[in-house]
């Protein structure tokens, strides 16, 4: 699948608590949640290198109407729910069409 969709996120946690973010958002890739979804083809968490607790997720879709209806999803908002309390401040968001590349994990 080709993703038409995308975007990063850039999330600071609270101080220390970059660890749980991070497993956190990890949990977006189990069996019936946002990533593993076969509409979800990046997902992608990283960390910045000079701030354990600044967390970056990028995720390509192949539509944005996907994305937003496996978002509305209880599995989604669970998560999404979670991630609130851990956050330092509100987090950035841009928004993208991918145009081409390529992932290998």
């Amino acid at each position: 699948m080709i993703a038409n969709y995308g975007f990063s996120a850039t999330l600071t946690a609270r101080p220390g608590m970059g660890d749980r973010l991070v497993g956190l958002l990890l949990t977006g890739l189990n069996e019936n949640n946002p990533g593993a979804s076969d509409h979800c083809v990046v997902y992608l968490v990283s960390r910045s290198a000079s701030d354990p607790d600044v967390v970056h997720i990028t995720e390509g879709w192949t539509s944005e109407d996907d994305h937003h209806r496996i978002f509305a999803g209880e599995a989604a908002q669970t998560i999404v729910a979670q991630i609130g309390p851990l956050l330092g401040k509100k987090p950035e968001y841009t928004d993208y069409v991918p145009v081409r590349g390529k992932a290998a994990f």
